[in-house]
């Protein structure tokens, strides 16, 4: 007798459902079932996830709100500039440039062979990014790359002294 490929699931919701299991192996297919009997089905779940939304805005806000004073904390302590752009980047580009900069600190200096010296050269090649798009395009970068990517960066991405620009 063939394995089947298509499971009627009772799932921990109450909900039956019938899942098609063809795209696992034979041997996998009963324990993915058992498995899926232990959750709630799809629809139930969505719910659960979108009635939750408001808790989520506020858990979301308030992450928010503590990553920005802390990158305005950073750039105050280090003497970082602030940046230019839209003012909806601004924020995000000051948290992108934050978190960038401590991540590329730990890579380098902390677990590599940076000293502080070498660190004092970055420092002064990052402020001059003006651009917060420029950070906020960096965002998913590993630290250890920043050398590169501040090497890399054009004139457009570099502030200009003038203020009324």
């Amino acid at each position: 007798m063939a394995i089947p490929r298509q499971w009627n699931v009772t799932h921990s919701c109450g909900h039956d459902a019938v899942h098609d299991l063809s795209n696992r192996p034979a041997d996998r297919r009963a324990g993915f079932a058992r498995w899926l009997g232990s959750r709630e089905c799809t629809d139930c779940w969505k719910a659960h996830r979108d009635a939750d939304t408001a808790s989520k805005e506020q858990w979301l806000a308030a992450k928010r709100a503590e990553e920005q004073q802390a990158a305005a904390d950073w750039a105050t302590k280090f003497d970082m500039p602030a940046l230019e752009g839209p003012e909806k980047a601004l924020e995000w580009g000051e948290r992108s440039r934050h978190q960038l900069m401590a991540a590329a600190h730990t890579a380098l200096v902390i677990e590599g062979t940076w000293d502080e010296v070498d660190w004092a050269e970055l420092e002064e090649k990052a402020r001059t990014i003006a651009r917060a798009g420029w950070w906020i395009d960096q965002r998913d970068a590993d630290g250890d790359d920043l050398v590169e990517l501040l090497d890399a960066a054009t004139e457009t991405d570099r502030g200009t002294e003038n203020p009324f620009r």
